[in-house]
């Protein structure tokens, strides 16, 4: 959402006093600052929840320019993996101060905070006024979130805790949103599901409070329900830029080449991931295929040789002209690509076996479905050797070369994919058909056959 947000200004002044805000949050740039939601008027009256340069989420609100609140948290909130459930609720008329105004996550109320500038007893917080509310920036379009939002909720007039929105899982042990939280809205609250592409500002609430939707925003598959895979911005190189919720890797220009990891790392089950081939340079890059994450990879990810001084012998990668990387050095194996194609890697960590197609065609033959037999497979492994780390989707790019990345999320960068493949759990969506018995990297796909 790095270059999307939405407003909406309403039109009249409500209660300031009472409201809560809820939203569930994945964050994709864990290294900046960002607003998640904020009010503003041009005399310096603001306000608002957003994450500072330090990770921290912050609650401030300002009146002529002078904090009237200010609670830095002094957890860090770094996981791009995980989703956040962010709730705020203030209640000013409370005579502790304290009880003014909660912050809760994932449903456990955040007590400790950097410095505490509480609210005075019915302080107004400028959120319900008639000025400009932000999600997803500051007032100047400036500050921009780089996340995946879901289920954003404003509450006007009552102040509700965590458990209005979400619940622990019995199953999973993981806090969940409500699907219809038993809520009332107020005059200027909203619900904002994120329901498609076309209707990213529609207020589900039954106030028609639609916010104007600037930029380019996606809907994805990506949930708090069932969380998919991503490249990990803490496993990828300094040469390597990724974009688009961690799906796009650019090589740098004018730079060597880099590795980014996928961040979820398997040792067992059988798993699918496509690539779409967007830039390239000359015949090694891109490169794509299977590494493990583990901490020499981390110091490796930044060298200059990349993928192709370092893989092992149950590490490899297809470069672009078809060329194999593995044990130190190259060899003639698969077939060339270019941008445009799609290349499709399916992971057998049963087995120990990777395949790696273009276009929906197996290289060298490969069959997925072969089992312990490995036919065609562009890397073989024995479960000793990735006992300790497992095996990771992988890229390696150099100044200009380019991958996006679909896990089952549905998109090639902002992009949709042409078809609607699920996988065998009706899981993600392709451009093309999983092999039999292969899934989408994702929370409910790994609970079941990880």
């Amino acid at each position: 959402m790095a270059t999307t947000y939405l407003s909406r200004t309403p039109s009249s002044t409500t209660n300031q006093k009472t409201f809560t805000i809820s939203v569930w949050i994945k964050k994709t740039n864990p290294t900046v600052g960002q607003w998640i939601i904020r009010a503003t008027n041009s005399s310096g009256d603001a306000g608002g929840i957003y994450f500072n340069s330090s990770l921290n989420i912050v609650l401030n609100f300002e009146i002529s320019g002078s904090n009237i609140v200010n609670l830095p948290t002094n957890r860090v909130f770094r996981d791009v993996s995980a989703w956040y459930h962010i709730v705020l609720a203030v209640d000013t008329t409370q005579a502790t101060d304290t009880n003014r105004i909660k912050l809760y996550v994932n449903g456990v109320q955040e007590t400790s905070f950097s410095s505490t500038l509480y609210p005075s007893q019915n302080d107004d917080l400028v959120i319900n006024r008639n000025v400009p509310h932000f999600i997803g920036t500051d007032s100047t379009g400036g500050a921009r979130l780089e996340s995946i939002m879901s289920h954003f909720h404003l509450i006007d007039g009552t102040a509700y805790p965590a458990s209005a929105f979400g619940e622990t899982n019995a199953a999973s042990g993981i806090w969940t949103p409500l699907a219809s939280p038993s809520v009332t809205y107020g005059t200027n609250g909203f619900f904002l599901k994120f329901a498609s592409s076309g209707a990213l500002g529609t207020d589900s609430s039954g106030n028609s409070n639609t916010f104007t939707v600037n930029g380019p925003g996606t809907q994805t598959q990506d949930a708090p329900s069932n969380v998919f895979a991503t490249m990990n911005p803490l496993a990828t190189s300094s040469y390597i830029t990724l974009s688009n919720g961690n799906l796009t890797a650019t090589g740098n220009t004018g730079t060597d080449s880099g590795n980014s990891f996928c961040n979820y790392v398997p040792t067992t089950g059988k798993w699918y991931v496509e690539y779409k081939v967007t830039g390239i340079n000359g015949n090694s890059a891109p490169a794509i295929g299977i590494r493990q994450e583990y901490p020499d990879g981390f110091q490796l990810k930044n060298t200059s040789t990349g993928m192709a001084g370092y893989a092992t012998a149950y590490e490899a990668s297809i470069r672009r002209d078809g060329q194999r990387f593995q044990n130190n050095g190259t060899g003639s194996w698969g077939t060339s690509y270019t941008t445009g194609d799609i290349i499709s890697i399916a992971l057998d960590c049963d087995n120990g076996a990777g395949y790696i197609a273009k276009n929906a065609t197996y290289m060298n033959s490969g069959d997925p479905t072969s089992g312990a037999s490995k036919t065609g497979a562009f890397v073989v492994w024995t479960q000793a050797q990735v006992n300790n780390f497992g095996q990771a989707f992988a890229v390696n790019n150099y100044s200009g070369s380019e991958t996006q990345a679909n896990f089952g999320n549905g998109y090639f960068g902002t992009t949709a994919v042409a078809s609607g493949n699920a996988d065998g759990a009706g899981y993600g969506i392709f451009e093309y058909a999983p092999p039999t018995g292969y899934y989408s990297l994702c929370t409910k796909n790994i609970n079941t056959y990880g």
